[in-house]
């Protein structure tokens, strides 16, 4: 499927400074383009290798939104905290954060070292967790409204055997906004999570660049395919939106129907 820009369908974002952590990439490049064409201004977080920044930069500001690119491990809070000083230096504010970033080893329980296991949930479990907490900080100093939204999994609730540590850390994420929600709701902050099932991503090359293995997957999905980003990225911006306002401590899952469908691939 062709990427497109989500329309601007959600004009409560309009000036919102959003964070999206792993944003340069997959899903998280879909989200802050789709954030662009809400009139966003977009901090693009990223790790490693920074040849795509400026094709996403590019990308939100063709759409009508302004963006910056800013070098954080999420697996450490300094950096973290760095990426709400710069969206407050570079925008006057903070009012979206995307926990984005993760990364997967496809290890079993048997199988995982102990280095699979930090590495997994340094990405997806701790740096959601401080994220999530960074980001409520500064609304409360703010005296806003902030919304943290999780990028999470289908296996935050489903099991996918030899993979037990992604499925782990996705479990984690759904408690995380469980219970992370209840907690800032006094402070008029709202937590939502987004769990896409499968998407065509670098995460997933090994298996939609396998012709048999991609024909699986898709017969096991009952809508017949694999989502693109764009459908992920607009599910999380209407999270974000006050069109979700009265939405928290919940999961969106967006799967194509495939959890309630096959025994897992």
């Amino acid at each position: 499927m062709a990427a497109r820009l989500v329309p601007n369908v959600y004009p409560s974002l309009a000036g919102r400074t959003v964070v999206v952590t792993g944003g340069n990439t997959g899903i998280g490049a879909a989200i802050c383009r789709a954030a662009g064409g809400q009139g966003c201004n977009v901090v693009i977080d990223f790790v490693g290798d920074d040849s795509p920044n400026a094709r996403v930069i590019a990308d939100v500001e063709k759409a009508g939104g302004r963006a910056i690119a800013v070098r954080a491990d999420v697996t450490r809070v300094d950096d973290l905290q760095r990426l709400v000083d710069a969206a407050v230096d570079q925008f006057g504010r903070l009012d979206v954060w995307v926990n984005n970033a993760g990364v997967e080893t496809r290890s079993s329980l048997l199988e995982a070292t102990e280095a699979h296991y930090d590495l997994e949930l340094g990405v997806n479990l701790k740096g959601a967790f401080f994220g999530a907490q960074v980001a409520a900080k500064r609304f409360i100093k703010q005296r806003s409204r902030g919304v943290i939204v999780n990028v999470s999994s289908v296996h935050e609730d489903w099991p996918m055997p030899g993979n037990a540590i992604y499925c782990c850390s996705k479990g984690g994420m759904r408690m995380l906004a469980r219970n992370g929600a209840v907690e800032l709701a006094g402070h008029g902050i709202r937590m939502v999570n987004v769990a896409p099932g499968a998407v065509r991503t670098p995460m997933n090359a090994a298996t939609l660049d396998e012709p048999k293995l991609a024909e699986a997957l898709e017969e096991a999905i009952p809508l017949g395919r694999v989502s693109s980003p764009d459908e992920i990225a607009s599910v999380v911006l209407f999270a974000a939106s006050d069109g979700a306002s009265y939405l928290t401590a919940e999961t969106i899952t967006v799967d194509g129907g495939v959890s309630h469908e096959s025994p897992g691939l």
